[in-house]
């Protein structure tokens, strides 16, 4: 090679490397004006049971953060009135993460309380802040008051699902083959469904064990000349059939058994907030909590419950929206579960702890290996001095 060649050559070497340095440095960090814009850091994934053959969510229901230290706390003891803001929401999250070292944390709504919010981001990300901080996998979906600051619902779904270790989701982007694999548009913002794989080194590590099924139940909306509450409109009804059907379908042949034990559709939990016009009926029937205000539900009945009932794989279902309920309750074989208030500036019971509830997916022990889900339990934790554990109950289990 002569001399020419060969300067050309590392000319040309020279370059290519100024183009990877700066394409890396690129991808790390970006501009928009004066500011860096950091990459998302996203959780481990895919969501799995733990290799002890558990996978726990932590459900937080109805945090109400407003703009922190300001923020003052409603409904406690006068005793705690004074030093009582958003901080003890920010702790208490804090407390719980730490207490219970859940896999999965699951917001139900009304994470920001927009009328006490000047700025809807900025309270996002101090609601949130904890979860963020923990490192570990978290979903929201919206209330009726999220929407009230500064964001519309679009907006906020668009940044919860932006921010640090959140697995949420806008809406499915999936077409539908039912309508010739057009682009379907679904009511409302935050529907979506995530998948829970086996242990890891189990037969079904590949395998979705468990699916989490999160809607948007709306604000609010006028029917037929009152203001109501929102709900669950039928198109996302048809999604969620859909995408068990499929679901359903996909999995008859990978959880067969060969270890000896028998395999059913795999379990699914649901997460939304407005309760649906059903759950006034607990009130005359056995319930594990308290029941102590009126249902703020819709007086519109889409026909949620029926559509569970005819899908035969959602289990349980996590709601919030009324704050001093805190029960589970069943309704045609599928459990109802309140989370409770969380947060201190939404309105509660002085000298009633605000709380959270657990849920907790157990595998069953095969011969050589974790198998599908066996049983589900729900429990609660108080904000007390011993973060006190209540109402620990079964919600579902193989026969």
């Amino acid at each position: 090679m002569d001399s020419e060649n060969w300067r050309h050559s590392f000319l040309y070497l020279a370059f290519v490397l100024a183009i990877l340095h700066l394409t890396q440095n690129f991808l790390s960090h970006f501009f928009i004006g004066n500011e860096t814009v950091r990459i998302k850091k996203n959780p481990n994934l895919p969501l799995r049971f733990s290799s002890d053959g558990t996978f726990k969510i932590l459900q937080v229901a109805d945090m109400h953060y407003g703009s922190g230290s300001l923020t003052r706390c409603r409904d406690v003891l006068p005793s705690e009135f004074e030093f009582c803001s958003d901080l003890n929401t920010t702790r208490f999250l804090k407390r719980i993460i730490q207490a219970e070292n859940p896999d999965f944390i699951a917001f139900t709504g009304d994470n920001i309380f927009g009328s006490s919010a000047p700025d809807a981001a900025e309270s996002l990300f101090r609601a949130f802040g904890p979860a963020i901080e923990s490192g570990l996998p978290w979903a929201a979906v919206l209330g009726n008051h999220d929407q009230e600051s500064t964001m519309n619902r679009e907006e906020l779904m668009s940044l919860i699902s932006l921010m640090d270790y959140s697995v949420s989701k806008i809406n499915p982007s999936d077409d539908d083959p039912t309508k010739g694999g057009l682009k379907t548009k679904i009511d409302g913002f935050g529907n979506y469904d995530l998948r829970v794989y086996g242990a890891p080194g189990s037969m079904l590590a590949n395998s979705t064990v468990l699916n989490l099924f999160f809607l948007d139940s709306g604000d609010r909306a006028v029917y037929q000349g009152i203001r109501t509450y929102g709900w669950i409109k039928e198109s996302q009804l048809h999604w969620l059939r859909r995408v068990s059907q499929e679901f359903q379908g996909q999995n008859q042949d990978s959880l067969h058994s060969t270890d000896g034990i028998s395999t059913i559709n795999p379990p699914a939990l649901a997460f939304f907030h407005i309760p649906i016009p059903e759950i006034p009926e607990l009130f005359y029937k056995e319930i594990v909590g308290q029941f102590q205000e009126a249902v703020a539900c819709s007086r519109v009945n889409s026909g949620v419950l029926q559509t569970f009932v005819s899908m035969g794989d959602v289990k349980a279902v996590f709601i919030g929206h009324d704050h001093t309920n805190d029960f589970c309750g069943n309704l045609d074989g599928i459990w109802f579960c309140y989370g409770g208030g969380f947060g201190y500036h939404g309105y509660g019971k002085a000298g009633w702890p605000r709380r959270a509830r657990i849920i907790q997916a157990e595998l069953e022990k095969g011969k050589n290996s974790w198998m599908g889900v066996q049983r589900i339990l729900t429990w609660k934790r108080l904000d007390d001095e011993k973060l006190s554990k209540i109402d620990e109950q079964i919600l579902w289990q193989v026969r």
